[in-house]
């Protein structure tokens, strides 16, 4: 046996350390750094102190083009970086340069901000084609060594399933940078999403997932920065395995690992399960002409998909300048290590992929079978979460609504395009809106998925908020200092007669009908509702549907002016959906329109005319129809509660009439029910509904101008 004897580099004791797990890794004792690069003839552990003074170690072994060493004694809050010596030839895609401090790939935190200056490019301003040696380690973050012990306690995963989950998305400073209960200290983090009264709030919505908007650690832009600005959403990130620090309460570097996970724990205790909206198709780093910040100095090429035959250049399928390439074994291995830290040791209970037809390009096509989805169907871990698409990229083919895989839910473009249509009142087929409501059947039926595979949403982060939605015809993005060239031009909204704020009574309050119509509309709706945080409240972004770089008031919720009726409403009709399977239903209905008889006599579910009939073919293809009834039967819910019982529930009749007039509708004939007793009126006051008296079978039931009504079987 070969006895090892420690190399000293200036003054640190050296061990070979392991070449897994990657990144750097406290053990008690002293703490293994690993990093991969296949392109490196030797890589650097750069080590600082509380001053910045740097130590280099150069790292003693590499296997299997990771390179990795030990150090004895090396303590959790320890900044470190790379330096990666190699080829520097752009035209074969390498682009190593030891002169660049590197972000650690796998760093668990970091700690400070990138100063944008020369020294971070590997080339001189203004001359693309020129290499720069200027040393960025005074201008770059370090990542952090962490400790990775926390107390969980009796820490216990959700496991809610799908029928019955209320996803909430939300901004963490966003939600809670304005709330006058929250202690100004922690307003604006993890902890401020913990504290009691944002948890009340999801409670009492009904909420049973929150969704996150981009917490791993990333790049605020230069060019915002330039024009006063910054980047809000934090669509670019540079640490998959860091939450950010700028979302912490803690000063000490790694604290806002901890701080994090007592979020979560805060969250799992409230029932609540936490989803992370992740960012796996591109990094901060941009195109060629972008910053040498991580992946581009350590393996340019592993990291990104470049263009075949001149590999300076970047693919770009995103909108952002590159693509990770997820046709390599060690790109793809980051990813799936990042999903597995994310729910083993951060406890997170999904995932939302941004831009996730991306990742399904594993050669140039969006192909559903690509490695990424196999790993992930294979994994014991992640296969085992909450896995959301955003279905589309920018690339081409890159709208797949309806064509992921069967373990996966998607963001339903289609649903929130076509109720916007509908309830603005624009010439549409009926049959569609149908299709929505009810679960999209036509979009996950044949790929053996169910209605939950359907995430429903009307507004999101990207674009109007709700209240906006109803109050404006036209983006106004003037404060993004672009031009109000950026951001959507086709939102499918109406203004309701005036652009922007109203004085008149009228207006408003249709407004508000609006709000309520689509609040019931997507709550009641069969499939997994999205609500997007402060709608309830209604939110205003004052037109601007493109807040990804006003971290202000302008994108803040505004607690000191909510709308507390309107949240008040959308807590009844939460508790409605909650209390009656019938909207949760975990299978589709038979079919559209429903032509067979189930063995209770009636169908699971049935579509009506204003007038009482039955819908058929033809009125189904009208392209002019704004109204629609439809039956929704207790008795026909063919899903099993969880220890085999029969699930039964009283029936409901929904009312739309998206039309500008009242109609009287005519309800279904007595053997659909006797009597009906509205329990929601979108165009009803406070209480109003709670003193409406039943209506019997064949009754006219007034539903007011662009209203909706819920009525249940009560015989």
């Amino acid at each position: 046996m070969t006895k090892y004897v420690p190399t000293h580099v200036s003054g640190l004791e050296v061990w070979p350390g392991k070449a897994y797990p990657l990144g750097a890794n406290y053990d008690g004792f002293g703490t293994n750094f690993a990093v991969f690069s296949e392109v490196a003839q030797r890589v650097e552990l750069c080590l600082f102190d509380a001053d910045g003074v740097e130590t280099r170690v150069t790292l003693p072994e590499v296997d299997g083009f990771v390179w990795h060493g030990y150090l004895p004694n090396t303590q959790p809050g320890q900044l470190y970086g790379y330096r990666v010596h190699g080829p520097n030839d752009p035209a074969t895609g390498s682009r190593c340069n030891p002169s660049k401090l590197l972000v650690d790939p796998y760093a668990k935190a970091i700690n400070g901000y990138f100063d944008w200056q020369q020294s971070l490019f590997g080339y001189n301003f203004g001359d693309p084609d020129s290499r720069n040696d200027e040393d960025s380690a005074h201008a770059m973050p370090k990542s952090v060594v962490i400790n990775p012990f926390f107390d969980w306690g009796t820490d216990r995963a959700p496991k809610r399933g799908y029928a019955d989950t209320v996803i909430y998305e939300a901004h963490i400073k966003g939600l809670t940078q304005n709330h006058p209960h929250i202690p100004k200290g922690i307003r604006g983090t993890y902890s401020a999403i913990a504290h009691p009264v944002i948890i009340d709030h999801l409670k009492s919505l009904g909420v049973t997932a929150i969704e996150l908007m981009p917490v791993h650690h990333f790049a605020n832009d230069a060019v915002l920065i330039e024009r006063g600005l910054s980047n809000y959403w934090g669509y670019n990130t540079i640490g998959y395995f860091a939450p950010d620090s700028k979302y912490s309460a803690s000063s000490t570097p790694g604290g806002q690992v901890q701080e994090f996970k007592a979020m979560v724990r805060a969250l799992h205790e409230a029932g609540i399960e936490v989803i992370l909206d992740v960012v796996y198709n591109h990094t901060a780093e941009g195109n060629h002409l972008g910053p040498t910040l991580s992946f581009r100095g350590i393996d340019n090429a592993a990291y990104y998909r470049l263009v075949d035959d001149d590999k300076r250049y970047h693919m770009d399928y995103t909108g952002t300048g590159n693509s990770l390439n997820v046709g390599n074994p060690h790109a793809l291995q980051l990813i799936m290590d990042s999903l597995r830290y994310w729910v083993t040791e951060m406890h997170v209970d999904g995932f939302r992929f941004d831009l996730a037809a991306t990742l399904a390009r594993e050669f140039y096509d969006v192909d559903r079978l690509s490695a990424f989805f196999e790993l992930v169907q294979q994994d014991p871990t992640v296969s085992q979460v909450k896995l959301i698409a955003e279905p589309w990229d920018v690339g081409p083919g890159g709208y797949q609504v309806g064509n992921f895989p069967p373990q996966w839910t998607e963001w339903n473009g289609k649903y929130r395009d076509t109720v916007r249509d509908f309830w603005r009142g624009e010439a549409a087929s009926l049959g569609e809106f149908a299709y929505r409501i009810s679960g999209s059947a036509d979009l996950y039926e044949a790929t053996a998925r169910r209605p939950v595979a359907s995430i429903n949403f009307v507004t999101a982060h990207d674009g109007f908020t709700l209240h906006d939605l109803v109050s404006y015809n036209e983006k106004h993005n003037e404060a993004n200092g672009e031009n109000s060239n950026d951001g959507e031009s086709h939102n499918r909204s109406w203004n309701c007669g005036v652009e922007g704020l109203s004085s008149d009574p009228e207006v408003n309050a249709l407004r508000g009908r609006q709000q309520r119509n689509f609040i019931t509309t997507l709550l009641l709706s069969q499939g997994v509702p999205m609500i997007s945080h402060g709608d309830e409240l209604g939110r205003t972004q004052q037109g601007n549907n493109n807040g990804y770089c006003q971290d202000n008031a302008l994108t803040w919720v505004d607690w000191d002016n909510a709308d507390t009726a309107l949240q008040a409403f959308t807590e009844s009709v939460s508790a409605l959906r909650a209390a009656h399977p019938v909207f949760r239903r975990k299978r589709f209905f038979t079919g559209l329109p429903v032509r067979r008889r189930g063995s209770e006599g009636l169908p699971d579910i049935s579509w009506f005319r204003h007038d009482g009939s039955e819908m058929s073919d033809e009125d189904w293809d009208s392209g002019f129809g704004r109204s629609i009834a439809v039956y929704l039967n207790g008795h026909g819910i063919p899903d099993l509660g969880p220890r085999g019982q029969r699930v039964v529930d009283d029936s409901f009749v929904m009312c739309f009439n998206a039309h500008h007039e009242p109609i009287d509708f005519i309800l279904p004939p007595k053997e659909f029910g006797t009597s009906w007793q509205p329990v929601v009126d979108t165009a009803a006051g406070p209480g109003e509904v709670a003193e409406a008296a039943p209506a019997k079978a064949a009754d006219p039931v007034r539903v007011e101008a662009r209203a909706m009504v819920v009525l249940r079987a009560v015989d």
